[in-house]
């Protein structure tokens, strides 16, 4: 019988992300690991996600693709897992997930690639400059042990995952800030579970590539 939560992914993605998402959620869930040279650009994955990028989910049938929504959805969909405020408390929840996945997202992306807008420019880009991004970030997650108060939520797992892999390829600066919050949010034991699920994966393509 068909699973009722399909997940593509690739170990080596923002679907390391999701991965813990649904480890945190604790619904059964069937993965399919696509590659980046063939299976994601294939046709029937186009059909999920044109984009032909992983992550995404489909759940009953319904697709959703971008790591935030599918932390949103997620949430939402499994209540029970407690990911998510109270709808009338959710002001701080949904600010920073999705500051994350905007101007946090753009702004490191922008910096990758070499772009620093000039002083016209900051007027136009969603970010305005990367200093002033950062600083916002590190707002964030100071204050309190999440960015909500003191309560982990699907926010966290989101803002934590970026300031996790910036901090370890050093994009980030390590602030203490930064580095408290990532190391609290990573002892999540659901977070070491899907670290190890995915290490593993990467591991075994690596035994099964051929030498040479």
């Amino acid at each position: 019988m068909a699973s009722d939560l399909v997940f593509y992914t690739n170990p080596m993605s923002r679907g390391r992300t999701i991965r813990w998402m649904l480890e945190e959620v604790g619904a059964p869930y069937e993965a399919v690991v696509l590659d980046y040279a063939s299976s994601m650009k294939a046709l029937g994955y186009l059909a999920i996600n044109p984009m032909g990028k992983v992550p995404a989910i489909v759940h009953h049938g319904k697709v959703v693709t971008e790591c935030a929504a599918i932390c949103a959805y997620l949430a939402d969909a499994f209540p029970e897992a407690g990911l998510a405020p109270p709808p009338t408390e959710r002001a701080e929840y949904y600010r920073w997930l999705f500051f994350a996945a905007g101007p946090v997202e753009q702004a490191f992306t922008n910096k990758s690639l070499g772009v620093t807008p000039n002083d016209q420019q900051k007027r136009m880009v969603g970010y305005g400059c990367f200093e002033q991004t950062v600083d916002a970030l590190e707002a964030a997650v100071s204050g309190t042990p999440y960015v909500t108060g003191d309560t982990f939520t699907a926010a966290d797992l989101y803002v934590g995952s970026q300031i996790g892999f910036m901090l370890q390829f050093g994009m980030l600066e390590p602030r203490p800030a930064f580095v408290g919050y990532s190391e609290r949010v990573h002892a999540r034991e659901a977070f070491k579970r899907a670290a190890a699920i995915d290490d593993a994966l990467i591991a075994a393509a690596k035994d099964a590539a051929p030498a040479g």
